[in-house]
């Protein structure tokens, strides 16, 4: 049997958004998590569950009907492939072709991450590509002079 359990969260800050997705903080090694609704729902779910069924079943219930164990399981790995979960016992039974035919309306689970020095990479491009909006608003109206309107 699998058994699935978080990992230490005393390092991580969560933010609960209002579509239902998830915003994670890890302090120790400065990254940040992005858990769309599906991973947010599996993320829940590790809390109090530790089998793949268990989890799966809490997603169910608190999130959508329609999750399988194999959407469970595929949260689950995304969530392990970030290190916020760890796993242990035997294999997954679902491959990722049973996990695609089962999902329905349900999305794929997606769990996306970057360090703080990504972050700060990616901050600085956007906002050097055209600095003329950092500058201040400027009116076309000489000092001391007043606007004909």
């Amino acid at each position: 049997m699998m058994l699935v359990e978080r990992v230490n969260s005393t390092n991580l800050a969560v933010n609960v958004m209002p579509d239902g997705s998830r915003i994670i903080r890890n302090a120790e090694n400065e990254t940040v998590f992005a858990l769309n609704p599906t991973a947010s729902a599996a993320w829940d779910a590790c809390s109090s569950a530790n089998t793949v069924a268990a989890v799966a079943a809490e997603m169910r219930r608190s999130f959508d009907g329609n999750v399988t164990d194999e959407l469970a399981e595929a949260s689950i790995l995304e969530l392990q492939a970030k290190k916020l979960v760890s796993l242990s016992g035997s294999g997954f039974k679902a491959t990722r072709r049973e996990v695609l035919a089962g999902l329905g309306a349900v999305a794929l689970p997606l769990v996306v991450s970057l360090t703080l020095g990504e972050q700060k990479a990616y901050a600085s491009e956007a906002t050097s590509a055209d600095d003329r909006f950092n500058r201040a608003p400027r009116a076309d109206v000489p000092k001391n002079h007043s606007r004909p309107f």
